[in-house]
C-alpha cells in the first residue's frame, strides 16, 4: 500500500497538489526556458525528474506526481501533439487505421522515456514518499483526439459522440491507456491517478457509456494484476451524477472539484471511499486568513474520514510560492 493511503487512512492529512511541479515555480521556469518543446520536455529524463521533484524539496509534499501530461498517449500512437503559448495543445487531425494498428510495442517505445524517469524519480525519491502515474481518462483523451484542441463550448461532445469513429476510437484509447498504467506500474508508481477533465460536458445518459463503463473496465484489469495499487479517479464536473460514478467504478480514491458539495460527498459516498481535494484554486488568491479558513473547512468536513487534501483543481501559474507554503503549513499544523 503507498505511504499516501497509508496517512489518509491514519487520518494524518496527507497533501500532494495537482500541478505542483509546475510554472509557478522559479526553479521550474529556469527549466523550462531550455525545454521549448513540451512533449519533448516530458520525454527528457533529467529534465522531467528534476521538475518532479523540485516541489518535494521545496515543500515536503507526500507525493510526487510525475512529470507527464495525459496526451502521451495520443503521442505514442502517432497522433502529432504540440503546445502553443496561450493557445494549449494542437493535435494533428486523427487517422482512425493509424489508432487501429498501431502495435503495443511500438507505443511502449516511443514513450518509453516516461517509465525510464520514473525509475529514475523513484531513485532519488524518498521511501517515506509515495510516487504518483496518471493518465488521462477515456473520453478526455477522445475529446482531445477529435476534437484537436481543448474544448471552448459544450456543443464539442455533441460532435465527438455523433462521430461515427468515436465508439471505434474509444475503445482503442482504452487499450492504451491500460498499457501505459501498466507500464508505469512496473517502473515503479505506487499509486495511479485517473482524469476525466471533460466529464462535465457530457450529458447524463451519455456519462455511463463514455465515462463510468471505460474508467471501470480499466480498473478493474489495474486491480486483476496489481490489486496493492490505489487508483485515484477525478471526474470533474460530473455533480451529483459521481455518487452514480463511485458505485459503477469503485475507485478507492475520488477527487473532488471545488463545485462538489461535500455534504453531499459525506452524505452519499461509500465511506471506504478515500476523498481527495475539493478547495478551489481561487482561494490562493484570496487573503491568507480567508485561504487558511477554508483549509480548515475541508479538514474539519472530512476529518471522520480518511481525507488527501488536495486542490479542486491544478495549481495555477500566477500562484506564489509562499502561498503554497502558507497552504501546506495550515495542513500540517491542523489538529
Amino acid at each position: 500500500m503507498s505511504t499516501l493511503i497509508k496517512k489518509s487512512l491514519k487520518k494524518e492529512n496527507p497533501i500532494w497538489l495537482m500541478r505542483q511541479a509546475g510554472r509557478y515555480l522559479p526553479e521550474y521556469q529556469k527549466v523550462r526556458k531550455k525545454q521549448k518543446d513540451f512533449i519533448k520536455f516530458c520525454l527528457n529524463i533529467k529534465a522531467a525528474t528534476k521538475v518532479t521533484l523540485q516541489p518535494i524539496k521545496r515543500y515536503d509534499f507526500d507525493a510526487a506526481i510525475i512529470f507527464s501530461d495525459i496526451l502521451i498517449i495520443p503521442y505514442g500512437i502517432g497522433q502529432e501533439v504540440k503546445f502553443e503559448e496561450s493557445i494549449g495543445p494542437i493535435l494533428g487531425k486523427p487517422n482512425l487505421k493509424l489508432y487501429q494498428q498501431t502495435k503495443k510495442g511500438k507505443f511502449i517505445k516511443k514513450i518509453e522515456n516516461v517509465y525510464k524517469i520514473i525509475k529514475n524519480t523513484r531513485k532519488k525519491l524518498s521511501k517515506d514518499k509515495s510516487l504518483i502515474g496518471f493518465v488521462g481518462s477515456p473520453w478526455t483523451i477522445l475529446v482531445y483526439v477529435l476534437n484537436q484542441k481543448s474544448p471552448k463550448e459544450i456543443s464539442v461532445c455533441k460532435k465527438i459522440i455523433k462521430n461515427k469513429k468515436s465508439k471505434q476510437l474509444l475503445k482503442i484509447i482504452e487499450k492504451f491507456i491500460y498499457i501505459h498504467i501498466e507500464q508505469q506500474i512496473k517502473a515503479g508508481v505506487d499509486t495511479i491517478q485517473l482524469f476525466d477533465s471533460w466529464a462535465g460536458l457530457l450529458n447524463k445518459k451519455d456519462l455511463n457509456y463514455f465515462c463510468f463503463q471505460p474508467t471501470k473496465r480499466i480498473i478493474i484489469k489495474v486491480r486483476k494484476k496489481y490489486p496493492h495499487i490505489p487508483i485515484i479517479c477525478f471526474p470533474k464536473g460530473i455533480k451529483t451524477s459521481i455518487k452514480k460514478f463511485c458505485k459503477i467504478v469503485k475507485p478507492n480514491v475520488l477527487s473532488i472539484d471545488s463545485k462538489m458539495n461535500p455534504n453531499f460527498v459525506l452524505k452519499e459516498i461509500d465511506p471506504n471511499i478515500i476523498i481527495q481535494g475539493g478547495m478551489s484554486p481561487g482561494f490562493l488568491f484570496k487573503r491568507k486568513s480567508e485561504m487558511q479558513n477554508k483549509i480548515k473547512f475541508y479538514l474539519n468536513k472530512f476529518k471522520n474520514r480518511a481525507y488527501i487534501f488536495n486542490l479542486g483543481h491544478g495549481v495555477p501559474k500566477e500562484t506564489k510560492t509562499n502561498t503554497i507554503q502558507n497552504l501546506v503549513n495550515t495542513v500540517r499544523n491542523f489538529k
